[in-house]
């Protein structure tokens, strides 16, 4: 379709009434843009999306060969696509969305970005492309600096934390310990933030909006998902306005599951056993801080092909001391011996390292003593253990 008819996905999503929603970032597209299409259902619209996560242009247009009747016709009111940040770059010049969520620049695949901040200039084009309100991160500082790219008459929104919660979502910067106090009093002020994740108790999220709160349940593992939560949120209020139907929103939250990898939990043997993507040293540490390491039987497995990165070197900048009580079962992938070295500085006891995924992975669940587990993986990783996974157990198909 690209070569007989290049035109064809702008043609398309531009006969979409409501326009085409972006959702980039380096953390938590695919689970957000997921949460977002939900949302957006529950308030009666009907919507298109690239549902598998293949967030290049050619994924979009695959999807929408998939989603059209034999007529031609697509039955969409609107459009929400997880956009990979280099391809977004590309997408827009083609398609203006009329929305865009930019979730965060963090340090992820350098091998293929270079610096952090020519993700920001790569964000930056699709804020610049947006036709009618761009919702961005208040938290992250590059994020919330986009205002600047927005054009004259679109709207900029943000979603945001209150003071109470701030210090368990650091930037980038504060991660690397970059910000000194002379730096933190001079910052300027925060923009008001649409809506802001006030607090939380396990999967209970209250959320202000606007001045009010609501309260409602986040059925996904990991703090993170939480306020990727309020993104949706945010962006949901842009497209609906004033006909957003609260009680339908928050009913439809509750419902939400993990995208594939991402906190999704499967049964095996009895016991849970839940996959965590991890990419960066961000996404590591928090999937690390949302559960307790003694109560998990626990698996990583790191390759380095190019959809994980190449460059491995970010797990130095991970702590992993949260490990050391629970330990770590199994450590496989084609990285292992540097995942258990790492682990090694941090006083982590590995009990077996295997290469090869299958077998680490049948292994593990051996070893695992009726214990509900968990495995951190690498994008490839994670598919390969999928793969091993379905033929055990029932495992949704997304392709």
């Amino acid at each position: 379709m690209e070569k007989l008819h290049p035109q064809f996905v702008a043609e398309e999503l531009a006969k979409l009434p409501e326009g085409v929603v972006v959702v980039s970032g380096t953390n938590g597209k695919t689970t957000t843009t997921k949460m977002v299409v939900q949302l957006l259902e529950s308030q009666g619209l009907r919507v298109f999306t690239n549902r598998t996560g293949s967030n290049f242009v050619r994924g979009v247009a695959a999807a929408l060969l998939g989603e059209m009747s034999l007529t031609g016709k697509l039955d969409a009111d609107i459009a929400v696509l997880e956009l990979d940040e280099a391809h977004a770059v590309h997408f827009v010049k083609m398609v203006k969305p009329r929305y865009s969520l930019l979730l965060n620049v963090l340090r992820d695949q350098l091998d293929r970005f270079g610096e952090i901040d020519t993700t920001r200039r790569m964000l930056s084009s699709v804020a610049g492309a947006t036709s009618g309100t761009i919702v961005l991160n208040r938290e992250d500082p590059r994020i919330r600096s986009l205002a600047s790219n927005a054009q004259s008459g679109t709207k900029v929104s943000y979603f945001g934390l209150s003071d109470k919660l701030r210090s368990l979502f650091p930037s980038d910067d504060e991660m690397r310990g970059s910000t000194d106090v002379d730096e933190a009093v001079t910052a300027p002020e925060l923009p008001a933030a649409s809506v802001v994740l006030s607090d939380f108790a396990g999967t209970q999220a209250t959320f202000g909006l606007e001045g009010r709160e609501m309260t409602g349940t986040v059925n996904l593992y990991g703090i993170y998902n939480i306020f990727n939560a309020a993104a949706a949120i945010a962006l949901t209020q842009e497209v609906l306005g004033e006909k957003l139907n609260e009680t339908a929103l928050l009913a439809e939250l509750e419902k939400i599951a993990p995208a594939f990898g991402r906190g999704e939990t499967l049964t095996v043997n009895g016991q849970t056993l839940q996959l965590l993507l991890v990419k960066n040293p961000s996404g590591f540490r928090l999937s690390l801080a949302s559960a307790d390491a003694k109560d998990y039987a626990t698996m990583i497995a790191i390759n380095d092909q190019y959809a994980d990165g190449r460059d491995v070197s970010w797990l130095w900048d991970v702590d992993f001391h949260s490990l050391i009580q629970g330990g770590v079962t199994m450590v496989s992938g084609v990285r292992a011996y540097d995942m258990a070295l790492r682990l090694a500085h941090d006083d982590v006891y590995v009990e077996t390292v295997n290469e090869d995924l299958e077998e680490a992975l049948a292994e593990f669940i051996r070893k695992s003593h009726g214990k509900p587990m968990r495995i951190f993986c690498t994008y490839t990783a994670m598919l390969a253990i999928r793969k091993a996974l379905s033929k055990i157990t029932d495992v949704e198909d997304v392709l």
